[in-house]
């Protein structure tokens, strides 16, 4: 199943676009999308349902999940002094081999949140572009976006909408977390797959390398950490869980494939370059070689 069917797919093709089998709607479909409220998946329920992710066609007969669904692996997300750093790294499984090697796992929601996702590839995908287009639904409709709370609790609502999904197999977790203005402080919430939302203090990290990731920020995390130092400390539970885990890729400096990390404080979202990724790497590396 190669990545692209997961980026043209809905719900990006709502208004005629070639997405979901070419049956895009036309604007005036939408024109009285202000009566339905600001709940942008409950329009589209009503509206158009067949624009909605659907991937019981991925199940085989008899309710066995085929193994060839691509599944993302590993994604974090640490607090630091200024914000809050996501990060995972890129490669996507199918069972035991490599599905895709430069799969993106962190998606801007918004200037000051993001979503890691992990779990079944396209519906982790076709959440987090939908959970985007549901916040600039509710800010259009509303005049002003959710709050950071509200955002999470959103996401909430829409993993537990796929539960029938990842009864099947089909299981979407991820990470919320973005900057709270009013707070001045990041902030981290994590979910389970029936949509239990849960907020962490300092950090978290789930899918396959999880644990492993888990294991080596417990043992160097501190708080108001400076960002260089929280990036460093990202890139090497993500070392550390690669070197564990299977299904989790470290860098590889041969193809020039890096994790990808984005950086969420009053400074809006960033990328962290890769250049700087790519150093920060090679000091790590060669520390752990001398000693």
């Amino acid at each position: 199943m190669p990545q692209d069917h997961f980026r043209d797919a809905a719900p990006y093709s709502l208004l005629g676009g070639s997405g979901a089998g070419g049956r895009g709607v036309s604007r005036d479909s939408f024109s009285d999308m202000g009566s339905m409220g600001s709940n942008f998946y409950d329009l589209l329920r009503s509206k158009c349902p067949h624009l909605l992710p659907d991937f019981s066609g991925v199940v085989a007969e008899g309710g066995v999940l085929s193994e060839k669904i691509p599944r993302g692996t590993t994604i974090l997300a640490l607090k630091y002094k200024d914000g809050v750093i996501m990060a995972g790294d890129r490669m996507a499984t199918e069972g035991y081999q490599v599905s895709h090697r430069h799969i993106e796992k962190i998606y801007r929601t918004d200037d000051f949140s993001a979503i890691a996702i992990s779990g079944a590839a396209g519906p982790s995908i076709e959440m987090a572009r939908l959970f985007q287009t549901e916040m600039e639904h509710y800010e259009k409709v509303e005049g002003e976006g959710l709050s950071l709370e509200g955002k999470a609790n959103k996401l909430a609502q829409m993993i537990r909408q796929n539960l029938p999904a990842a009864i099947q197999g089909l299981v979407v977790i991820p990470i919320f977390a973005g900057y709270e203005e009013q707070k001045g402080e990041g902030r981290i919430f994590k979910y389970d797959l029936t949509g239990g939302r849960y907020e962490e203090s300092e950090y978290h990290a789930t899918g396959s390398g999880g644990k492993d990731a888990r294991n080596t920020i417990k043992k160097l995390y501190r708080k108001d950490m400076e960002r260089s130092e929280g990036v460093r400390v990202v890139l090497e539970a993500l070392l550390d869980a690669a070197e564990e885990d299977v299904g989790t890729a470290g860098p590889d400096p041969v193809k020039g494939i890096y994790p990808s990390m984005k950086t969420i404080t009053k400074e809006r979202i960033k990328d962290v370059p890769e250049e700087e990724i790519k150093s920060i790497y090679e000091a790590l590396i060669e520390r752990r070689r001398s000693g």
